[in-house]
C-alpha cells in the first residue's frame, strides 16, 4: 500500500512536469520558427566595437580594432581613449575636439575621408580629436565631454549637432533597438536634472552576456518583458537648448572656445546660437549616402563640411592664427 501510494504520488507530479516541459518546449520552438525580431541578436549602429556604459548607455571599447559592414564595409580603430583616432597625448599644440555623434565618427566612412581628417593639414599648429559616439544625444555628448575634459583639456570644443535625430535622442531614455540612456529632465526652475542612471542594461546585452538568455528564446522573451516594464520609456520636455547652453558653461568654464556646426537645417537652434552669440556652421546640402544607416556625409560631403568649419574657425581667429598670437 505504501509503495502504490509513493507511484501514485509520482505519477501525480510527472505527470504535469511532462505536460509542462512539452509545453515549454512547444513554446521554444513557436519563437524560434516566428523569428521575432525584439528576439533576435540584433546588431545596431551603437555596435561599431561599442559596449554598455553605466552612465553613458554605451561606449566605444578602447584599443579595438575591426571593421562594420553597412552597405560597404569600412575599418576602424579606437585610441586609448575608446575615439576613433590616433593616440591622443597631450603635448605643446593646443586641441581643437570635435564632439558629436556617427556624424563625426564617421559611419559609413574610412577613417582618412572623416572631415576632422581633413581638417589635419589645414589647421597644423593644433591637435585635432574626433570625439564622435554613434548614437549618442546632445546630453550623452555632454557627459562625454566631462568624462574626457581632464586628459584632453582642448582649447576649443566644435559640438557638431545632428538635426536629424538629436532632439528625438535628448527627450527620452530609450532609443534605436532599446538601448537605454541617460537623460536630462527639466525643473520648474527651468534647470537640468540627470537622471536615468546607473543606464539599466539593454535586452540585447543579455541576449550576448547570459548564456541561458542567449540560447533559450523562452528567457529572451522573458527578459524582453521584464526589461520593458520594469524600464518603460520615459519622454521629456525638449532639453535640446538648455542642454547647449550647459556645454558652453563647461566649455567656457575652462578657458576654451565653444562653437556649433549644424548639420541640417534646424532653425530653433540658430536662432538660439544667435541670440547667445555662439558661432555656429551650416553643413546642409553636403552630400550625403542614400543607403546604410542614416544620410552619412560621403568623401565628397566631408570635404565641404570642412571647409565651412574650417571658414568658421577662422572667422573666429582659430583657423590660420598661431596659438601664440592669439
Amino acid at each position: 500500500m505504501k509503495r502504490d501510494r509513493v507511484r501514485h504520488t509520482l505519477s501525480s507530479i510527472a505527470q504535469p512536469l511532462l505536460i509542462l516541459a512539452v509545453t515549454l518546449a512547444v513554446l521554444e520552438v513557436a519563437l524560434r520558427i516566428a523569428d521575432f525580431t525584439e528576439l533576435r541578436d540584433t546588431v545596431s549602429e551603437h555596435s561599431p566595437g561599442y559596449d554598455y556604459d553605466a552612465e553613458l548607455g554605451w561606449a566605444p571599447v578602447p584599443n579595438l580594432s575591426s571593421e562594420m559592414t553597412t552597405f560597404r564595409t569600412t575599418h576602424f580603430k579606437h585610441n586609448s581613449l575608446g575615439l576613433r583616432d590616433e593616440e591622443f597625448t597631450p603635448g605643446d599644440k593646443p586641441t581643437i575636439m570635435f564632439l558629436g555623434d556617427s556624424f563625426v565618427w564617421g559611419l559609413d566612412s574610412e577613417a582618412n575621408e572623416r572631415f576632422t581628417e581633413l581638417l589635419k593639414p589645414r589647421l597644423p599648429a593644433y591637435k585635432i580629436l574626433a570625439a564622435g559616439v554613434a548614437g549618442y544625444g546632445t546630453d550623452q555628448e555632454y557627459l562625454l565631454l566631462k568624462r574626457l575634459w581632464p586628459k584632453v583639456k582642448p582649447a576649443a570644443v566644435v559640438l557638431v549637432f545632428c538635426s536629424g535625430n538629436d532632439r528625438l535622442d535628448n527627450v527620452t531614455n530609450v532609443r534605436y533597438a532599446n538601448y537605454h540612456k541617460p537623460y536630462f529632465a527639466t525643473g520648474p526652475d527651468g534647470s537640468l536634472t540627470l537622471m536615468g542612471e546607473p543606464v539599466p542594461k539593454s535586452h540585447l546585452l543579455y541576449y550576448r552576456d547570459d548564456w541561458l538568455v542567449r540560447n533559450l528564446w523562452l528567457a529572451r522573451l522573458v527578459t524582453d518583458v521584464y526589461l520593458r516594464l520594469r524600464y518603460p520609456p520615459v519622454f521629456v520636455p525638449d532639453p535640446t537648448e538648455k542642454l547647449v547652453g550647459k556645454i558652453r558653461d563647461f566649455v567656457e568654464g575652462n578657458g576654451a572656445r565653444f562653437l556649433v556646426a549644424i548639420q541640417d537645417h534646424d532653425t530653433a537652434l540658430a536662432s538660439y546660437l544667435e541670440a547667445k552669440a555662439i558661432p555656429f556652421a551650416k553643413l546642409e546640402g553636403a552630400p550625403h549616402y542614400t543607403a546604410g544607416w542614416g544620410p552619412h556625409w560621403t568623401p565628397e560631403g566631408h570635404q565641404i563640411v570642412a571647409d565651412r568649419i574650417f571658414q568658421m574657425l577662422a572667422a573666429d581667429h582659430i583657423a590660420g592664427e598661431s596659438p601664440a598670437a592669439r
